[in-house]
């Protein structure tokens, strides 16, 4: 079973920054792959960011160029994805989700979800 706690949300203005932090443990936790969403009122949840086991990286056209996913792998029982968000938009604002993947790509299920974090883009 994986446990995954994100946390970095807030408040912040158009054209600001903010770092969300993903924690993850759970078994063979450094071998899946990691992914970031966005859930809005009425909407389905977003794929935004994804990456796999070995670092590489895919993004949805919304966010291309002012998002970066990245990924600590250093501890052998746990992970940490952040998603470094710069140039931030009245239209990033939504709770933010941590997923993890049955395997080392993105190509297979979702199979733990986070809590989410609420970010809240407005002047």
């Amino acid at each position: 079973q994986v446990q995954l706690v994100e946390s970095g949300g807030g408040l912040v203005q158009p054209g600001g920054s903010l770092r969300l932090s993903c924690a993850a443990s759970g078994f063979n936790i450094n071998a899946r792959a990691m992914s970031w969403h966005r859930q809005t009122p009425g909407k389905q949840r977003e794929l935004l960011a994804a990456i796999d086991a070995g670092h590489g990286k895919k993004y949805s056209d919304s966010v291309k160029g002012r998002f970066a996913i990245t990924r600590d792998s250093t501890k052998t029982t746990t992970t940490t994805v952040y998603l470094q968000m710069d140039n931030l938009k009245l239209e990033d604002t939504g709770v933010y989700y941590c997923g993890s993947y049955d395997s080392a790509t993105w190509l297979t299920r979702i199979n733990s979800w986070g809590q989410g974090t609420a970010v809240t883009v407005s002047s």
